[in-house]
């Protein structure tokens, strides 16, 4: 097997938009860690939210990406088949990967059963929720008025509510799902509102799979604590380490259940 080339650079992408596919390969840069799925889907995913990628366009063919990025094709596959997932991308047999018009939504139990099976495309799903949720909420911390704080709060006791007075798991995931959504709104950044709200799904089934473990409830609500003050404070970093730990925790949680 032929060993990957060493990155070239680590430049900042450029912010311009891109007319078509050959533009958008100019744009793109080597990635500079080992190659994976994740931090394939990472760089699209800068592009799509700096507007570079417009609804509708076509991606540069397989090839023409693994080259512009530095990495095997296998990753590139792998990045889009997890956005293809996500609902981001649409992938044409015999014609390319297009931005979709808009959000779309899937079936939660194709989730459940790939988390089940040990997908490889589910599990890059998860991963690049994960990276989401972090800018999600870095955005926020730079962005949230005083009124977004209040609501971040009755939204936290709204879930502290649910978990005191037995309203099951149900009332519990919609409550916690309504947290992370609201930190999507309060970042401000439509597209990756869009993004978040077209993978809530996911955060179904993620939610109840895990809801019944031990540690769970109190576990859920004292991360989301962690990120209510970080962005209560005006901190970026910290709330971009407090949604990873959150992450990081409930990624555990969840592979309890697999």
């Amino acid at each position: 097997m032929t060993s990957t080339p060493e990155p070239r650079s680590d430049a900042p992408l450029p912010a311009e938009p891109a007319g078509d596919p050959a533009d958008l390969s100019r744009l793109l840069r080597p990635v500079v860690r080992e190659s994976t799925v994740t931090e394939v889907a990472k760089r699209l995913l800068d592009h799509l939210a700096a507007g570079n990628i417009k609804p509708g366009t076509r991606l540069p063919a397989e090839r023409n990406l693994a080259e512009a990025l530095n990495v095997a094709r296998s990753s590139v596959r792998g990045a889009l088949s997890a956005l293809d997932v996500l609902g981001i991308i649409e992938i044409r047999p015999g014609s390319g990967s297009y931005v979709r018009e808009g959000t779309s939504d899937f079936l939660p139990q194709a989730i459940n059963w790939g988390l089940m099976l040990g997908q490889r495309r589910t599990q890059d799903l998860v991963e690049v929720r994960r990276y989401m949720e972090g800018v999600s909420a870095r955005l926020a911390a730079e962005r949230a008025r005083p009124e977004d704080v209040e609501r971040l709060d009755e939204l936290h006791a709204a879930l502290r509510r649910t978990s005191d007075e037995g309203g099951g798991t149900q009332a519990f995931v919609e409550a916690d799902i309504a947290f992370h959504l609201e930190i999507a709104h309060i970042a401000g950044n439509t597209v990756l509102s869009d993004i978040l709200h077209s993978i809530r799904a996911l955060l179904q089934v993620w939610m109840e799979r895990v809801n019944d473990l031990e540690g769970t409830v109190s576990g859920t609500l004292c991360e989301h604590a962690a990120v209510v003050e970080a962005i209560r404070s005006h901190d970026p970093d910290g709330a971009d380490r407090a949604m990873a730990d959150h992450m990081h925790k409930a990624s555990e949680r969840l592979r309890q259940t697999v």
